[in-house]
């Protein structure tokens, strides 16, 4: 009884004293978090205004978020009573199984550290890798998100994009585009490869240096195969490709030179009939 009085008379003591701990705990850890939030707004400010590769900034403005979150989580632990330096100890000794537990999450920032780097990547550019396809919008510790052409965001782990092939369609100023025109075994050559070379000569879109390239590729079954590479700036890619392929069609057309497309011959005999 005398116990049960004693410790009555200290709860409003106890109630106060862990009360304002938990309360100074709670307030430590969102204050922390709000400054998580305000370093990585200050640090991605500092290294625009120097003009880093935006790579760079959006993965060190995660990665600051990160430090400051995690030592306010350290003083949170330490407001309320837990022994923040045993609990490094602890975390050390552990550490080995920490580290299998998370070899994927430590994998993935390992990956990120390298991608930011050795740039075989950054943010803006369209590549290819792990099997997806998309323009990089950001990378960050972990992960990388992509925007597709048809505006789908697609989120990959780090180390699925270091560890294969990556393709990076933007990565130079200039692209070849690779067009096989096909035409009829009656079909003039040279008057062919005149009228596909006037409509590189006046697109605005071919580039003058390097030079393009119209050769006769191939003898194939149906048709008499031109090769016709002409090469432009990166971003006019697509737009060029398309105005080629239109403007080829319709200059064929225009001099009557035909665009074969796969037939078939089928020839009847007639079979003596059996007495």
């Amino acid at each position: 009884m005398e116990n049960l009085e004693g410790l009555l008379k200290q709860a409003p003591d106890l109630i106060v004293t862990y009360g304002l701990k938990t309360l100074f705990a709670i307030i430590i850890f969102f204050v922390g978090k709000y400054f998580a939030g305000v370093a990585q707004k200050l640090v991605r400010k500092l290294l625009n205004s120097r003009k880093v590769d935006p790579t760079v900034v959006s993965f060190v403005a995660n990665l600051a978020w990160a430090v400051v979150f995690v030592f306010a989580v350290i003083a949170t632990l330490g407001q309320i009573g837990v022994q923040t330096a045993s609990l490094v100890a602890v975390i050390g000794a552990a550490g080995l199984a920490i580290g299998l537990a998370l070899q994927g999450s430590l994998s993935n920032f390992a990956s990120g550290v390298l991608m930011v780097l050795f740039r075989p990547c950054r943010v803006g550019d369209y590549i290819e890798a792990a099997g997806i396809a998309g323009t990089v919008d950001e990378i960050t510790i972990f992960s990388t998100k992509l925007r597709t052409p048809d505006n789908k965001v697609i989120v990959a782990p780090n180390s699925s994009i270091m560890n294969g092939t990556i393709t990076n369609y933007s990565a130079m100023d200039s692209r070849r585009i690779d067009l096989v025109i096909g035409v009829s075994y009656s079909a003039d050559i040279a008057l062919t490869k005149k009228v596909l070379t006037d409509i590189l000569d006046n697109n605005q879109y071919v580039l003058k240096d390097p030079a393009y390239t119209v050769g006769l590729s191939e003898l194939a079954s149906s048709s008499i195969n031109f090769v016709v590479r002409p090469w432009v700036k990166t971003s006019d890619y697509w737009t060029a490709r398309f105005q080629l392929l239109e403007q080829i069609k319709n200059a064929l057309d225009a001099a009557d030179i035909g665009i074969p497309f796969p037939q078939m011959d089928i020839h009847v005999k007639e079979l003596p009939l059996s007495k």
